[in-house]
């Protein structure tokens, strides 16, 4: 199925293209916490494969494509040449590399889902996986830098949301039989485009109801 939306050179060049704006966000990271150029690679490495390494893995994609395709795994040592050398320029253009990254975002909730389903997993399964490949490389990323997950913060612009919505988008048309590249191609938008209104307009998901406890923390936009 995932062979029927893109052709395998296109989908090559989306994954690298998102795979890079992943990475460079994973250095970026390991540039403010201080770290080593050994610890940039490994963050922009982890950012940027973590969340289709471990679909893979549950799949049974064996070896996952992290590991198959030499382009991914180089793709994000250069993003953490570029940065290395050009970070407060980097910096400077981060609502360019969110744009990126909110596009990446999109396309890896789709083309996620879509594999796993491939891979024979139920229309719910495949969507969580959908998330799991889009955010995941995330996740691991804020752990192995000691912080807690955006995913999980109350004070950063959703993220997860958007993924889910387009993960949610592609099993239902699965399921009604109407996936194809357009209807897939509306699904990578639609999370683009939440992902984007979510950072302009600084959407967040609610907290608990009557929630009475006074602990503030800073909210950080920088995610």
């Amino acid at each position: 199925m995932l062979q029927e939306l893109f052709s395998p050179s296109v989908q090559h060049v989306l994954d690298l293209v998102g795979i890079f704006v992943f990475a460079i966000s994973g250095a970026l990271l390991a540039v403010r916490k201080n770290f080593d150029v050994f610890g940039m690679a490994v963050l922009a490495e982890v950012t940027a494969l973590g969340g289709g390494l471990f679909r893979d893995l549950i799949i049974g994609a064996v070896p996952p494509a992290a590991f198959s395709d030499l382009g991914y795994f180089v793709t994000p040592l250069l993003a953490t040449v570029l940065v290395f050398f050009l970070h407060p320029q980097v910096e400077r253009i981060q609502l360019g590399v969110n744009v990126f990254d909110a596009a990446g975002l999109g396309l890896f909730a789709v083309t996620g889902t879509a594999k796993a389903y491939d891979y024979g997993l139920g229309l719910t399964a495949s969507a969580t996986l959908g998330l799991a490949t889009a955010v995941g490389g995330g996740v691991l990323r804020d752990v192995l830098a000691n912080e807690v997950p955006s995913l999980l913060r109350w004070d950063r612009d959703l993220y997860a949301v958007p993924a889910i919505v387009g993960a949610a988008m592609v099993a239902l048309c699965i399921r009604f039989d109407v996936l194809n590249p357009y209807t897939s191609g509306l699904a990578a938008v639609t999370a683009f485009g939440l992902r984007l209104a979510a950072l302009r307009f600084h959407w967040r998901a609610p907290r608990a109801w009557h929630r009475s406890s006074v602990s503030v923390e800073a909210p950080d936009q920088a995610g």
